[in-house]
């Protein structure tokens, strides 16, 4: 298995500016998203960011690192960014890593990038996980999928799909059909990657805030990896920093 993690870090975040450099069991945070990718089975992990305080960290980690435009607008497009700098092939399989994901398992990377290495059609490949509440369910907060009978994703919503006429308007969750919910883990095919890159944003990733679907408008395949359980959380607000903070303390999740 050949495959390259990128983990696209900025430092400015509207909801936790600086989030990737604060204090998590004595590391900034990206330091342990870094040593979990360290975990996985890529064949080079890279750091690509617009603040030369997370290039100096990067560095010290032990991985590459590049400085990239400040304006990218997602990850995608600064992972691209690096691809091309690099010259990396169209073919070679690129795993995006959040920098905001301190716990998210090794083997969950390794299973994503399996996934579009075994499956010459998918372009991209992402993970999926049970939903098991109704409250999850029905958050606009929770993306929800549905894929085809080969796997492949047919629809990404943070509405709640499927629709079960019978149960869902009594607030249960579906019967007929066991939704799932989305993890933000892609891996992507650099040419699969420059393609989406170069296109505007359809009105769908506009509307619903989610950038996959422009992948879907363009046509490509996304192979969803299923996975019985869902990693921990990430950090998007100083609640959920302090959310792990306490699960950390209390062992409910470990540092590496």
């Amino acid at each position: 298995m050949s495959f390259r993690i990128v983990v696209p870090a900025r430092m400015e975040s509207s909801r936790l500016p600086g989030k990737v450099m604060l204090d998590l069991a004595g590391r900034p945070l990206l330091a342990h998203v870094i040593l979990r990718a360290q975990e996985s089975q890529a064949e080079e992990v890279w750091v690509a960011t617009d603040s030369s305080e997370v290039l100096d960290l990067a560095r010290r980690c032990g991985v590459q690192a590049q400085l990239t435009r400040a304006d990218h607008p997602s990850g995608s497009d600064r992972i691209r960014e690096l691809a091309d700098a690099q010259d990396w092939p169209d073919d070679d399989v690129i795993v995006n890593v959040q920098g905001d994901e301190p716990f998210l398992p090794s083997h969950l990377i390794d299973a994503v990038a399996q996934r579009l290495i075994d499956d010459p059609v998918a372009d991209w490949a992402t993970l999926a996980t049970p939903v098991t509440r109704a409250s999850e369910y029905f958050d606009p907060n929770t993306v929800k999928l549905v894929r085809d009978q080969a796997g492949y994703a047919l629809y990404f919503s943070r509405a709640a799909i499927p629709w079960d006429r019978q149960h869902s308007p009594r607030r249960d969750l579906p019967q007929a059909l066991a939704p799932l919910r989305h993890i933000g883990l892609y891996a992507y095919r650099a040419g699969a990657l420059r393609r989406y890159c170069t296109q505007p944003q359809a009105a769908l990733e506009q509307v619903e805030c989610l950038e996959q679907l422009r992948a879907l408008f363009l046509g490509m395949r996304i192979a969803v990896e299923v996975s019985a359980s869902a990693p921990p959380p990430g950090v998007d607000t100083p609640e959920d920093l302090e959310r792990l903070r306490q699960a950390l303390a209390s062992g409910e999740v470990t540092a590496v």
